[in-house]
């Protein structure tokens, strides 16, 4: 079962002609043989302003696998890539001063979140807006692409995916993210029909498609199973719970869907989980690193393959025991560790896929792997 999943990752193309001779339908249907994968984090979020075209376009041509676009709705029901719908920080929104009086209180998903949410926006009135660094602290240098590019749209995501094929004579696989559903839904705004409706239009229509279509909650990937054949991705968090579960009142957690258990059930709706890296490799209190769980071969005896978020070069994100440097330096945070220690580490535990915010480090540390 497992062996026919993976089958669900990269096959190079020999040429331009042969694709086009294909179609769209055959070239969005290549199966990609290598593992790991190489998931471009909301795209070379790393180096450029997460969930651009630009940074798609950056992930790709640095070699990633498949690209990441988180989906949220606009008023008027268009999908656009953002993490979040709440787009205060990571747009120039709070510089417009024909949407101040936008800015609002809101629940979401339980949580009183405070600024500007892309559902009360039209596209075009999006499209009027412009990406920013999430996190200038972190990584300033990506500062210097601040107002630079547009909110995109799935539909672009997916013709600059067409277009990046075509030139560079290989299948780059979607991951789209599916954002807060139950919230969305109960505003009138389900995300699952145009999910589908727009995968199926490009041609992505069966389960030998590059694409996985993920998401926290449990709900609507059951809804997904019965509307597409898709392969699907439960994601699990490293605690609390699906909020779909607390909407309805379900005391089970994110660590009951880890259990066998848990995985022979997510085995029914979903092809893999994308997990965090801490459930498969625990950190102390002190950000050391603990043994290993059983997590991938848990789930590899269920049928499923297992990815991971989120890989990152700098010293914020790694354990301890990778990092570099002296830990007083204000300059700490943002240096480069060990990455390539912590793939290696991974990547050795049998990891099918890692979701990386530097895919050329993943890919460099795949081919290291390889050798």
């Amino acid at each position: 079962m497992r062996s026919i999943l993976l089958a669900i990752g990269f096959a190079a193309v020999s040429s331009l002609t042969a694709h086009a001779a294909e179609g769209d339908d055959a070239l969005n249907s290549r199966p990609i043989t290598n593992a790991p994968l190489v998931i471009g984090h909301r795209g070379a979020s790393g180096y450029r302003p997460e969930h651009t075209l630009a940074s798609y376009e950056l992930a790709i041509d640095l070699g990633a696998d498949f690209v990441e676009p988180d989906l949220v709705s606009t008023r008027d029901g268009v999908l656009v890539a953002r993490h979040e719908n709440e787009i205060g920080g990571t747009t120039d929104v709070a510089d417009h001063s024909e949407f101040a009086a936008r800015r609002t209180t809101k629940t979401i998903d339980g949580n009183a979140v405070t600024g500007w949410f892309t559902e009360d926006f039209t596209l075009v009135e999006l499209k009027t807006l412009r990406a920013r660094e999430r996190l200038p602290e972190l990584r300033q240098r990506n500062t210097l692409y601040d107002d630079r590019y547009e909110i995109p749209t799935l539909d672009e995501v997916i013709a600059l995916v067409k277009s990046k094929q075509h030139s560079l004579h290989r299948t780059i696989g979607l991951y789209p993210e599916t954002k807060h559903p139950t919230y969305f839904r109960s505003i009138g705004l389900a995300l699952e029909t145009p999910l589908v409706r727009t995968l199926h239009r490009a041609g992505y229509r069966n389960a030998r498609a590059p694409v996985f279509i993920q998401s926290f909650e449990v709900g609507n990937l059951r809804d997904l199973s019965r509307m597409t054949r898709l392969p699907l991705v439960q994601l699990i968090d490293a605690a609390g719970q699906p909020y779909d579960f607390t909407a309805s009142g379900d005391p089970r957690t994110y660590a009951d869907l880890v259990t066998p258990a848990g995985l022979r059930e997510i085995g029914q709706y979903a092809s893999g989980v994308g997990v965090a890296k801490n459930l498969i490799v625990p950190r102390a209190a002190d950000g050391t690193l603990l043994a290993p769980t059983t997590l991938i071969d848990d789930a590899h005896a269920a049928g499923l393959v297992v990815h991971a978020w989120t890989f990152r070069n700098e010293n914020s994100f790694l354990p301890l025991d990778f990092r570099v440097g002296d830990a007083a330096s204000p300059v700490y945070p943002s240096l480069y560790g060990k990455a390539f220690d912590e793939y290696a580490l991974f990547f050795g535990l049998g990891l099918d896929g890692a979701f990386s915010d530097n895919p050329d480090t993943a890919i460099a540390a795949r081919a290291a792997i390889a050798r």
